[in-house]
Formats: structure tokens, sequence, C-alpha cells
């Protein structure tokens, strides 16, 4: 609440107080004099605080839904029961899930066993490789040998050594040995085709283990959420469901269905909504007095834990950037944590929070109702804007004098003067009308305030 504000609110309070009494003030006509109650600044503690309502909330709480469609099956919770983090809450039906992750698994373990006759191919087709080279240079070494006796031979030959019968059957040999080698060369580049053939299949099947191993955990990951348990320890406040009826996945913006509240009542705050022009005194950490609605006129202590940063809208949420009506009064979300939350609180209760925002000890303080706001010229020519000046009306030989003066933290009922006037300075408190529009200079004289 503003001082100008609290400023009015006490003005309409005296009014109201005059009226229900039959007091009323008037002017002395004749006389120009004005009738006004006065008192004296007084040194004294102040505390500023601010009052705002809201509800009590747990610090921690989980809305339990499901991730996929199904049936109730099992659950052994009711509302109110202890949970403790990883206890069972939910069972969905799990008939196809569970049987999609037994096909996975044998479709792994198949992939898995193809994988091992290939791993055996592989190594009889590197062993052919190995034979193939084996036989090359056997060959290589045999058509040396016979290309030694055939070149021997033809010498003998052409000498008229040997016959003909004899070379020829020399020059057989060498033949022999060269088409071996040939023969050998043909099946190392077979037997290595086939080893590139099999590396290449067992790449593939590698891929479908990797697809079948990712089909499993999909499948496991569909059946484990048929089974819903506790992310938190708590109590479960809320439970609209029963065994039997359906679960519903959220799609979009359409939600699905909350199971089931879960709320850890360890840490107990109060959630309330501050006026925006009370939020900037708002700190984290301040004092704050609650009291909750059921509990009568007991009141909890607790500090600030949340100053909300963004404005709160109708319908409690934060508004977005330029959104909602410019000129409607906002909120804004405060939290306060309970240092002792009663075992008797529970969610959604509602409850009024006082915050403490500043106190004073001793300070000169006047009465909300005395201080007051008066225009002055601007200094400035060129500007047509009047100076609003705070300040007090003071009486000096029966003359109202207007002196601005610098406030501090307001009070309840009264306010903190920071420098302007004094503690023996006489100061008009009353009637709230006269304030209104006595001027500077006034003929006044003193009335005893109604009781």
């Amino acid at each position: 609440m503003t001082l100008k504000k609290k400023i009015i609110l006490s003005g309409v309070f005296v009014l109201l107080a005059a009226g229900t009494s039959g007091y009323y003030f008037k002017f002395v006509k004749d006389s120009g004099v004005i009738s006004v109650q006065t008192g004296k600044a007084v040194r004294q503690d102040l505390t500023q605080a601010v009052a705002a309502n809201g509800e009590i909330r747990p610090k921690k709480s989980v809305n339990i839904s499901s991730n996929m469609m199904g049936r109730i099956v099992n659950m052994p919770v009711k509302e109110g029961d202890h949970v403790k983090e990883g206890d069972l809450l939910i069972r969905l039906e799990s008939i196809q899930t569970e049987a999609d992750v037994k096909s996975a698994e044998a479709m792994l373990d198949a992939a898995q066993s193809e994988t091992e006759g290939m791993a055996a191919q592989l190594r009889a087709a590197e062993a052919g490789v190995a034979s193939a080279k084996i036989d090359i240079k056997r060959s290589e070494a045999e058509l040396s040998r016979t290309k030694q006796v055939l070149d021997r031979n033809e010498m003998l030959r052409r000498g008229g050594l040997i016959s003909n019968e004899s070379y020829e059957k020399v020059k057989t040999d060498y033949d022999v040995a060269e088409i071996t080698l040939n023969s050998a060369k043909a099946r190392l580049t077979q037997s290595e085709a086939q080893v590139a053939q099999v590396q290449n299949q067992q790449e593939q099947a590698k891929i479908r283990i990797a697809q079948q191993r990712a089909s499993l955990v999909r499948a496991r990951d569909s059946f484990a959420k048929t089974t819903i348990t506790s992310p938190l320890a708590g109590i479960i406040t809320y439970l609209p469901v029963n065994e039997g009826e359906i679960a519903i996945v959220g799609v979009q913006n359409q939600p699905g269905t909350n199971l089931m509240t879960i709320a850890d009542l360890s840490v107990i705050t109060a959630e309330v909504k501050v006026d925006e022009t009370d939020i900037v005194n708002v700190r984290i950490g301040q004092e704050a007095k609650v009291k909750v609605d059921a509990l009568g006129e007991k009141q909890l202590i607790g500090h600030v834990s949340e100053v909300g940063n963004s404005a709160l809208n109708k319908n409690g949420q934060q508004a977005g950037n330029g959104g909602g009506n410019g000129q409607e009064a906002k909120d804004f979300k405060v939290v306060i944590t309970l240092d002792e939350p009663s075992k008797e609180l529970r969610p959604g209760l509602s409850c009024t929070a006082t915050i403490v925002t500043a106190t004073a000890k001793q300070v000169i303080s006047i009465p909300i109702q005395a201080l007051t706001v008066r225009e002055f010229d601007n200094p400035d020519k060129n500007s047509k804007k009047k100076l609003e000046k705070e300040g007090v009306f003071t009486i000096k030989n029966n003359i109202a004098l207007f002196h601005p003066v610098k406030t501090g933290i307001t009070g309840t009922t009264d306010i903190e003067i920071v420098d302007g006037i004094g503690l023996e300075d006489e100061i008009v408190t009353g009637p709230y009308q006269v304030l209104r529009t006595i001027q500077d200079n006034a003929k006044v004289k003193v009335e005893k305030a109604p009781q």
C-alpha cells in the first residue's frame, strides 16, 4: 500500500469516527478561523509491514501421471498414506508390453547367434587364405625348380645329348608347376573375397544387433512405465482414481490423467500475493507472521524464501511479457517458509501473512493522517507542471504553517519523520477535511478531538 493510500485511508477512518460520534467541524465565518485538532511528534519504535493473503503449500509436491495409456490393475496406496521414495504406487496392465520385451529379447538372441556363426565362417575363410598363401609359396618353389631343370635340359638338347622325349617330359613338368601356381593364386583371391564377404555380413549383423538392442531398450522402457513408483518421500494428499480405471496420457495441450499428488510436508510454506506497490519493500530473509484461518488466532513465524520477479495474472499464473491489461492492479508471488510448521496444516488452507519489511528504534514519528501534500509553482519557468511536496502543518501563534518533511518508514498508524519538524512542534492532525483544504498561514483554533 502506498503512502498516499495510507494517508487517504487514515483520513477516511478519522472522518468516519467523527461522523459516528456526532463530531463536526466548521469554519468560523465571521473571523475566518478554522477549527483544527493538534498533536505533537513523539519518539517511538516503528515497524513497517506488508500484509498479503494466500494459502498454505508444501515446499515440494509432485503430481503423478502416467507416461503410457493403460488400465490400473493394482494400487496398494490410499489418500493420506505416507510413502517413501521408490514405493509402489500404481501398476498398469502390462500383457502387451511384457510380450514386446520377450519378443525383442528373442530377436536379439537370434542376431547374436547369427553373429557367432559368422565369426566361425570368418575364421574358416581366413584359414583358407593362409592355406592358399602356403600353396603359392610351395608352387613358386616347384616352378623355380622345374624352370632350372628345363633350362639345363634345353642346353643338353641343343648339344644333342638328350632325346626330344626326355626334353618334352621336363617341359611338361614345368608347365604343370606353372598351372599349379596359378591355381593357388586363384584360390587365394577366392579366399580373400570370402573373408571380405563374411566381414561385410558381420558388420551388417552388428548393425542388426544394435537395432535389436535399441528395440529391447524401448520395450523394457515401455514395460517399466507400467509400474509407477514414488519419486519422493511424502504424503499422498490427493488420489482421484481407483483400480480398474484407465490412465490417459497427455497429448499436446491436453493434460493426461492426474493419478495422485504427493507432498513433502517436512517443509511447509505460505504462498501469498503481494501488491505491486509493496513488493519493492519485500526481501528474502525478512521475518513474517502467518495466520491460518483454520487455526484461529494462532500465529506461525516464518521467513521470506522467494520473491517473484513477474506479475501474476488473474489465474495466479505468471503473466507473459506485454500481456494483460496494463491498468489492472498486479500482484507478485512471495513464498514464506515456516520455521516450525504445525502438524495440523494441510495444503490449500487459506492464510494471511504480515511481512516485516523495516524496523526503526526510537524515531520521531507522527500520525499518518497528519501528513499531507501541497502543490507549488515549478522553479522551471518552461514547465507548467506543479511540484508536489509532502509536509505537515504546524501551529504557531494560532497560524498554520506548512513545513515540507522528509519521511522514513511507515508503521500501522504512524510514519517516521527524518527531517522537517522537531519533538516540540505542535502539528495539525485533523480533521481530515481540514487537512485537505487548509492553506499556509491560515488562522486556526485548537479543538479537542472526539473520543
